[in-house]
């Protein structure tokens, strides 16, 4: 065994891995937060290590992974279609399921067509690769998710990234650029750490007047924002006017998988070029019926996204009364800004240690010396949950040095 460890080290392509030592170092002091198994949950409390603590870290936003009707009609479609499909979209695993979701999610985001992926990393990273080729340029924020950054890197277009929500460095960028250029302005309709909006106005206008296109990912929009929940575009009266918009099953729909919606000759290009969704084994028959519920309810009890606005509004103003940099949220996600990555740890190990599970961010993905924990809510959360998240703030965030008992911010960091 001694050997073979050896003879692994000695392969260069290895070394990268066996000199990765930061986890293991943040383990050995007891503050790793990360991979922590579930053991059980209702939503919105789960069991790790056996002791129940409220989540305050998960993307469940209507609060229906639990809900008894998405769970029977997963159960349902199992004894028609089995677990699974086999094969992909293209060739055998195409259930009728498949084609009634799309439509349905068509006709719910007010266009023409829809695609369905087997997850939403794939959505993005497969359609930007399919639409955008070589003589193109797509144009995408820095702030972007991991996968839209990949589906530039293996697109044959050339890529320009612009600084976060800056309209004014994004029009210096398209005023450079090759005016004869097929052009695509691609970014987060809601960012995923800050929990902030695309400025779509701007970015609609810009789009039109350099004969651009524009590509939203709405994975943390639709069904949490915009009139019925219908995402970044539709909170300002946009949606006829943005391309594209993709989503995710993996937070408001309780499910897996992700869509892609828009005019019906851009889909069926898609659907029929893209690798992503050629070449994947699609959503097994449970995820879809598991979606096609959540959408169902999504738009009979329009009290889910009242209430999750509710949320949303108490926890940043009392968050920033005790204290605390939450930057500029604008929807259920709320950072809480802490500084330095161990500080980050020990914030997180000790909000854990007080019932309370959040998200913790560190370099790369959030810039250095800003370190946080993001948190994010659920429409089923309890008064009685967002208090019992609040004290905990409040008493961990006053022992580490973050607030005071006055109310005040005692660290120095940038705003987002």
């Amino acid at each position: 065994m001694a050997d073979s460890k050896a003879d692994s080290i000695h392969k260069k392509i290895f070394k990268k891995a066996y000199d990765f030592t930061k986890a293991d170092e943040i383990k050995a002091q007891g503050l790793y937060p990360y991979f922590k198994p579930l053991q059980a949950t209702d939503g919105t409390t789960v069991q790790i290590e056996g002791r129940e603590v409220i989540m305050a870290g998960s993307n469940n936003y209507l609060g229906l992974t639990n809900d008894p009707r998405v769970i029977k009609a997963a159960q349902d479609v199992i004894s028609t279609y089995g677990t699974g499909c086999t094969g992909s979209r293209y060739l055998n695993g195409t259930l009728d399921l498949h084609l009634e979701l799309e439509e349905k999610l068509a006709k719910f985001m007010n266009k023409e067509a829809c695609v369905l992926f087997s997850t939403g990393y794939q959505t993005n990273e497969g359609s930007i690769q399919t639409i955008a080729g070589r003589n193109d340029i797509i144009f995408s924020d820095r702030d972007n998710h991991a996968c839209i950054v990949v589906g530039t890197q293996v697109s044959n277009a050339k890529t320009v990234r612009y600084r976060h929500n800056d309209m004014d460095h994004l029009r210096a960028m398209l005023e450079k650029a090759d005016p004869d250029a097929g052009k695509i302005i691609v970014t987060d309709g809601v960012f995923s750490m800050s929990g902030t909006l695309a400025k779509v106005p701007e970015l609609v206008a810009l789009a039109k007047e350099f004969e651009a296109s524009l590509y939203l990912d709405d994975a943390h929009a639709v069904g949490v924002v915009g009139d019925g929940g219908r995402g970044t575009a539709s909170v300002f009266g946009l949606s006829d006017q943005v391309d594209l918009i993709s989503g995710t099953f993996s937070k408001s729909f309780a499910s897996l998988g992700g869509f892609l919606v828009g005019d019906r000759p851009v889909i069926e290009f898609i659907r029929h070029q893209s690798p992503a969704h050629i070449f994947s084994a699609s959503m097994p028959p449970a995820n879809v019926a598991t979606v096609l519920k959540s959408l169902e309810i999504l738009q009979e009890e329009t009290w889910r996204l009242d209430r999750l606005e509710e949320i949303s509004n108490y926890m940043r103003r009392e968050l920033r009364n005790l204290g605390f940099n939450v930057w500029s949220s604008q929807t259920p996600i709320i950072p809480v800004v802490i500084g330095e990555m161990y500080d980050c740890f020990r914030f997180w190990k000790d909000l854990f240690e007080a019932g309370v599970y959040v998200n913790a961010v560190v370099p790369p993905a959030v810039p250095r010396g800003q370190a946080l924990v993001r948190t994010s809510y659920m429409a089923t959360h309890t008064d009685e949950h967002l208090d019992k998240i609040l004290d905990a703030f409040k008493k961990v965030g006053i022992k580490h040095g973050i607030i005071d008992k006055n109310g005040r911010s005692l660290i120095e960091v940038e705003t987002e």
